[in-house]
């Protein structure tokens, strides 16, 4: 698959939030609750509007994978990246039902969600069975469940942004400067 500019750019910018995010953010769910809460917040909060942004198969597999490799250079205990890395690319792959569009149209959404909540638990489910040792029964029913709540409020804080970025898209476009266009 090739990337035009825009896309390199993209997958660039929320390869890197999603690091920051990961290194700061998701630890303080560990702290505070000893729940992986945050970190999944951290990654489909990334991943949504990547997806968003690009409308292209393979960003999110990419800011998963350029993503993860930057946490574990800088925190190589962090090995529960590579399962977040694989959700990732599930992410990737399911949102193809909805041609990676995020929009503010019910199939869209549905989509999205879906989407988010199959990848988290998926991503915790992996996490808590191959990186922590743990039981599939325990995983599946606890770990996976947590990284689930994770993902859904990911979920609920993107969904609010990309809507406003959409009304803004849709008023720039009204406003005559449109097709995206950074002249203003």
């Amino acid at each position: 698959m090739r990337f035009k500019p825009a896309d390199v750019a993209i997958i660039a910018i929320f390869s890197a939030i999603w690091a920051a995010l990961n290194l700061t953010i998701g630890p303080l769910g560990f702290t505070l609750f000893h729940l992986p809460i945050f970190c999944d917040f951290s990654v489909y909060f990334t991943l949504l509007l990547a997806t968003w942004a690009s409308c292209r198969t393979g960003v999110a597999s990419m800011v998963g994978v350029i993503g993860a490799i930057i946490v574990l250079a800088m925190r190589p205990a962090s090995t529960q990246m590579v399962g977040f890395l694989a959700s990732a690319i599930l992410f990737d792959t399911l949102m193809t039902f909805c041609k990676h569009e995020i929009k503010l149209k019910p199939f869209n959404l549905v989509v999205a969600s879906v989407t988010t909540i199959i990848s988290a638990y998926f991503a915790g489910s992996v996490i808590g069975t191959v990186f922590m040792g743990k039981s599939l029964e325990w995983s599946l029913t606890f770990w996976g469940v947590w990284h689930l709540v994770g993902g859904i409020i990911g979920l609920i804080i993107a969904l609010p942004v990309i809507g406003m970025l959409e009304r803004a898209k849709v008023k720039e476009l009204q406003s005559g400067h449109g097709k995206g266009s950074l002249n203003t």
